[in-house]
């Protein structure tokens, strides 16, 4: 008996040492192996290691375009994350440091350069200088949405994204193109029938899901892991426009198709006021982009938008939009100070605010305060005479960026919704007589302003 407990006691104490065996060369093979780096997440590394791979490429990749003369600059969201916690340092003491790996040997597919259209031409020789230092490459193109309101230009391809592969790392240079509204733009990545699929993960590139819009960017030049590049001057807010950068385009092709059906107002008046409404709207945004107050283009001017690319000339005003949480008191000083006197004021800020200002000529600016509730949102409008209130209700929509008359503004992602919302399902329709307590669909009473508040939410100027 005390022979078959000796040969058991054997067996576990080799079973244990097995494992334990087995442990240590796990343990050293997967987080003490110089080859895999220390034990800490995988931020720092070395260029002669797996992780130096990543560096390599980067490396070859700027070699390369230095030599085409094309200038780039990184938009890596990763790295201008960890380039932006010690931007301070490396702007005062570049560095210098050609062991260690700090930024370009973290963990990634890509790594994502941006280029402006502008600045070079020539792609063929591109092409080939790439392949002859082993990139393997894939452009990607479509029609210019510049040119999509010219009949006879509307199907010129421009370039718009590039993979550069090497081994198993990939260089996406996306292409930015300046707009007439003073801003950067790049297209969306869509694959061709004809392309491989599998070249790289393409659903994990940051850039291209979406066309998205940019200010002009200022560049400055540091020195990482011991190669120079360019970057965002403040990435920390590149970063913050990245993620509300998607981008609509206007319908051109629908707006067409609505001009040959009602034809557009060409009369020396309707001229006059789009021209007119056009300069107020620019000086609006100027306006509220100074305060940093977020706005969209709303009612008739969205619909205008939407539906023909253009202010609707019988509409006499310009209407925007803005979330009530986005108010400041210094609005209205601001765009009095900018020479638009206040016309009206209604509501208050905790409800129903809304601001109208005295343009040019009878054209007027109308700004909806926008409020959020569980599942919809709405703004108020207020009848001066009766003190009645009235509430117009719209589906929770988020904020794109767009181009309109020459600017840079945002509009509903969601601008159907919106639109019918507003209008109705016959928003096609072009109606010249519109009541604005009766005829919109989402309108509904909101009860009525009690006599002692009316000084201070019926402000007529």
């Amino acid at each position: 008996m005390q022979r078959i407990n000796k040969n058991v006691v054997l067996g576990l104490l080799t079973l244990t040492s097995s494992v334990f065996l087995l442990f240590q060369l796990y343990y050293y093979k997967y987080y003490l192996s110089p080859r895999n780096g220390a034990v800490f997440p995988k931020i720092k590394g070395n260029k002669a290691g797996q992780d130096g791979s990543r560096w390599h490429v980067v490396k070859k990749f700027i070699s390369l375009m230095s030599s085409q003369n094309i200038p780039v600059h990184l938009i890596d969201p990763l790295l201008l994350g960890l380039i932006d916690t010690d931007l301070k340092q490396l702007r005062t003491s570049p560095d210098s440091s050609h062991s260690e790996c700090r930024y370009l040997c973290a963990r990634r597919d890509f790594t994502t350069f941006a280029v402006l259209d502008k600045t070079w031409k020539l792609e063929v020789g591109l092409f080939r200088a790439a392949e002859r230092v082993g990139f393997q490459w894939l452009k990607l193109q479509s029609k210019d949405p510049r040119l999509e309101g010219m009949d006879d230009l509307s199907g010129m391809e421009i370039p718009l994204h590039y993979i550069f592969r090497l081994a198993a790392h990939a260089i996406h240079l996306v292409v930015f193109y300046e707009r007439s509204g003073n801003y950067l733009w790049h297209g969306q990545l869509r694959l061709k029938r004809h392309m491989d699929r599998k070249f790289v993960p393409f659903r994990k590139l940051p850039f291209g899901r979406y066309p998205g819009a940019y200010d002009k960017l200022e560049l400055i030049s540091v020195s990482i892991d011991g190669l120079t590049v360019q970057i965002p001057k403040e990435p920390s807010q590149f970063l913050e426009e990245r993620s509300h950068s998607r981008f609509i385009e206007c319908r051109y092709r629908e707006a067409r198709s609505f001009f040959q059906l009602y034809p557009d107002d060409v009369s020396l008046d309707a001229v006059e006021f789009r021209k007119k409404a056009k300069a107020l709207l620019h000086l609006a945004s100027l306006t509220l982009n100074s305060l940093g107050v977020r706005f969209w283009l709303s009612s008739g001017t969205c619909l205008g938008w939407y539906r023909q690319c253009n202010i609707i000339p019988y509409s006499k005003d310009v209407d925007l939009g803005i979330f009530i949480q986005d108010y400041q008191p210094d609005i209205i000083p601001a765009f009095q100070k900018a020479g638009l006197p206040l016309k009206h004021k209604f509501g208050k800020v905790e409800d129903s605010l809304e601001l109208s200002f005295q343009g040019e000529d009878e054209v007027k600016l109308d700004i909806f305060f926008f409020y959020e509730e569980d599942d919809h949102v709405w703004n108020g409008g207020t009848q001066a005479k009766s003190g009645k209130k009235f509430k117009y209700l719209f589906p929770k929509f988020t904020l794109c960026w767009t181009e309109f008359v020459e600017l840079k503004v945002r509009v509903p992602c969601e601008t159907l919704h919106y639109i019918e919302a507003n209008y109705g399902k016959e928003w096609k329709i072009p109606v010249k007589m519109w009541d604005w307590k009766n005829s919109p669909p989402n309108v509904q009473p909101n009860g009525i302003w009690p006599i002692n508040e009316w000084e201070e939410v019926i402000q007529l100027y």
